[in-house]
């Protein structure tokens, strides 16, 4: 069971909030992360528990951005004790036996129970510092980093390259002054 998927799940909604700005966005997301069969049956209701989680996750990676490890731990398990997990054993097209996470409820529940126990194990394995929002200023994009090193700073490459690019360029200007 890749539980990396999960919280990448987490990651999504975090950097989604344009998303949620209507049913529309709602199920477009839902597409993107793999649960498009569910996206037919969204309702204003499900926007709202949506937005209500993402600003829950995104709590989470501005505590572990800052440092605050207790914080963001709290939070998880908050998030745990109200959208519990129930794996099942499953067996499908011509796969072996393995685990998925009973995602019961509504579309939200579904979504939380999938990013709570990402995050949890994402956390436990690798630890707190893993999660991280870009010091591409004024980016802020949640990211993961499951590198070895501990290294990741940025969302993306575009990102990297881009704060890098700067930089450089106040480099040049402090020498040329």
């Amino acid at each position: 069971m890749d539980l990396t998927k999960y919280a990448e799940l987490a990651v999504l909604l975090v950097n989604g909030a344009d998303r949620l700005e209507s049913l529309a966005g709602l199920r477009l997301l839902l597409g993107e992360s793999g649960r498009g069969a569910r996206a037919a049956r969204a309702t204003r209701a499900d926007l709202e528990a949506m937005r209500a989680l993402r600003a829950e996750l995104v709590a989470v990676f501005e505590s572990a951005d800052a440092g605050e490890e207790d914080d963001a731990v709290a939070r998880l398990n908050a998030l745990l004790i109200r959208h519990p997990v129930h794996p099942l054993i499953s067996g499908h097209d011509g796969q072996r036996w393995h685990l998925h996470l009973n995602e019961d409820g509504g579309i939200a529940d579904q979504y939380a129970v999938g990013c709570v126990m990402g995050l949890a194990a994402l956390v436990t394995d690798l630890g707190v510092d893993r999660l991280g929002l870009c010091d591409a200023a004024p980016c802020r994009r949640a990211f993961l980093d499951t590198s070895s090193n501990r290294s990741r700073r940025y969302c993306s490459e575009r990102c990297a390259s881009r704060a890098n690019v700067a930089a450089y360029r106040a480099r040049k200007r402090r020498v040329a002054v």
